[in-house]
């Protein structure tokens, strides 16, 4: 009996150290994802998803068929992603700076600058269906082309989200900072450039990639909402639409696919990115 007693104990302690481990946690973060995509795309290939939501593989294609149209038209579906791709890369770079500098101003300028804050943060609560229609018709007289009207309104709206999701996050930043730190920057004299340089800056990077958490897949699905109504057919996000309107939804659910796998990618890479500079950070 108390030799039972004895292995259970040392197979709890043996569990006990796994869940503390931070090792263990990293690999759990990372497996415990994947084991549940594995799951679901089996139950989707073995069509026990279509009986369970009651319908067909002409609605729902298995796996093998999307990724076997995916091949058939590769060079479509390439162009496509790139141009997505451009419009949520560029929108979430001028409005992660922009957002950023928002911070900057609100930090010197609590008076003025929260009032900015709080009109860039409305933004983020705007309906992409609502606010894309309207950069529509605010850009039809920036060009005579289409495509580069189109592509316009579309990196404003990506603009838009991500600027408030960096400015609120980046406020943060170079707000909260640690107990007694301004006071001990006060003791050397330090001017407000310094203060911020060698304080409020670093303080406020973690709180950058928070807002890039955020941001990263939100651009993307903002670029992917707001080609829905642009002017100028191109993007995944118009091919989604124009084939479900065509009925063609193995090729809608080939771009759908495609989506996907950006967002895993870039948030995969974003984590990477993350953990290479915060590292170096601490």
């Amino acid at each position: 009996m108390e030799e039972r007693m004895r292995k259970y104990k040392r197979r709890k302690s043996i569990l006990r150290r796994l869940s503390e481990s931070p090792k263990a946690q990293k690999v759990e973060t990372v497996m415990l994802p994947v084991a549940f995509g594995i799951l679901v795309v089996a139950l989707w290939q073995g069509k026990i998803l279509h009986r369970l939501f009651h319908t067909d593989t002409f609605v729902l294609p298995v796996p093998t068929k999307i990724f076997g149209i995916m091949g058939g038209i590769t060079d479509k579906v390439i162009g496509n992603t790139i141009d997505t791709l451009l419009v949520a890369g560029i929108g979430l770079l001028l409005g992660s700076i922009i957002g950023y500098l928002v911070a900057v101003i609100a930090s010197f300028l609590p008076n003025m600058g929260k009032g900015g804050l709080t009109i860039v943060g409305a933004f983020a609560s705007i309906p992409i269906a609502a606010l894309a229609p309207v950069m529509n018709n605010w850009t039809k007289d920036v060009s005579t082309e289409a495509s580069f009207r189109s592509m316009i309104s579309k990196i404003l709206v990506v603009l838009l989200i991500a600027a408030a999701n960096m400015g609120l996050n980046a406020y943060r930043g170079l707000t909260e900072l640690k107990p007694y730190a301004l006071d001990l920057m006060a003791t050397y004299a330090a001017s407000k450039r310094r203060i911020f340089v060698k304080l409020q800056l670093p303080n406020s990077l973690p709180y950058v990639f928070i807002a890039l958490k955020v941001s990263v897949p939100a651009s993307i699905m903002t670029a992917i909402v707001s080609e829905y109504f642009a002017e100028y057919i191109t993007g995944i996000g118009r091919q989604i639409r124009e084939n479900i309107v065509l009925a063609q939804y193995s090729i809608a659910w080939v771009y759908i696919t495609v989506a996907c796998m950006i967002g895993i990618v870039s948030y995969a890479l974003l984590m990477v990115i993350q953990s290479l500079v915060l590292k170096r950070y601490r």
